[in-house]
């Protein structure tokens, strides 16, 4: 079994501190030569500068393919596309086309007068460009807004028509869940990539909380294996072996490429994919053991 390509997400620092994080972080990973890392946008676009500024710096001093994380929110269509338009002026040419989380205390998601109404317009409107390879969501459990059954399919086959080049899935704990989600997907004739999202996990209590806020099921399986990982004092320990278990059972299943949510912390990602076979002599040299 050969090793996968992968690719890499990041969120823009707000900080100092998190600033020297994240290029330590993308400093310690580059080396592993993804096939695109992407940056985050904010809850309602509050990250837009910070977004661009790290796109533009990863590009530019680490030699990395970026995707930059582009979405509806609080925008009109014009100030969208302008911000795609200048990533494409600096050689950015990867976009992750997202609807985007409504601003913090809002509900729900509610369109710019003169913006975008959904993802799959937005896609659609950064096709037509013909500038960009274009990335966008996918959710193999049922996302928040999701009103019935196959939604999500239905949504993903409706951004794919619209010209998206591949989808990224939210992160799930079981490979089941992701096979079950292909399998749905090239039912409905969809024929584009769909890359498995994987989180690494080091400390469960707030992966735990965000899997409850994004619709991604909790096994009860899971929640007993770091009860007691935790007394023990092995929780870092858990969450490498058991995301190391995964991407070998969707490697088993025929996927051939791994997209890792980092949060901006690169010591489990790197061991991850050091047991995959994915390394390099700088990262092997760097990859440290969990006890």
């Amino acid at each position: 079994m050969s090793a996968p390509t992968i690719s890499f997400e990041f969120f823009p620092p707000q900080s100092l501190e998190a600033s020297f994080r994240l290029w330590d972080t993308v400093q310690a990973l580059a080396p592993l030569k993804p096939k695109f890392s992407s940056v985050t946008y904010g809850a309602g676009g509050t990250t837009r500068k910070l977004t661009h500024d790290a796109v533009t710096t990863i590009h530019k001093n680490y030699g990395l393919n970026v995707a930059a994380h582009l979405t509806c929110v609080n925008a009109s269509r014009d100030e969208t596309l302008e911000i795609a338009n200048a990533y494409a002026e600096v050689g950015v040419t990867e976009i992750v086309a997202l609807r985007g989380d409504p601003p913090k205390g809002q509900g729900s998601f509610t369109p710019h007068p003169d913006g975008f109404a959904n993802s799959a317009e937005l896609v659609a409107a950064l096709a037509e460009t013909g500038k960009f390879t274009l990335h966008v969501g996918a959710y193999p459990e049922p996302h928040p807004d999701a009103k019935a059954a196959g939604d999500d399919v239905a949504w993903l086959k409706r951004k794919v028509d619209a010209g998206a080049n591949s989808a990224i899935t939210q992160f799930f704990f079981e490979a089941d869940t992701f096979f079950r989600f292909r399998d749905a997907c090239v039912a409905a004739g969809i024929d584009v990539p769909i890359l498995p999202g994987i989180l690494p996990i080091e400390k469960w209590k707030g992966a735990r909380n965000f899997a409850l806020r994004c619709g991604t099921q909790v096994p009860a399986w899971l929640d007993a294996a770091y009860e007691k990982a935790i007394a023990e004092g092995r929780e870092a320990a858990l969450g490498q072996e058991l995301a190391i278990k995964l991407c070998d059972d969707l490697l088993r299943g025929g996927v051939d490429h791994l997209h890792f949510y980092t949060l901006n912390k690169p010591h489990l990602t790197m061991a991850v994919c050091d047991s995959l076979g994915i390394t390099s002599d700088v990262a092997s040299e760097n990859t440290p053991e969990l006890a």
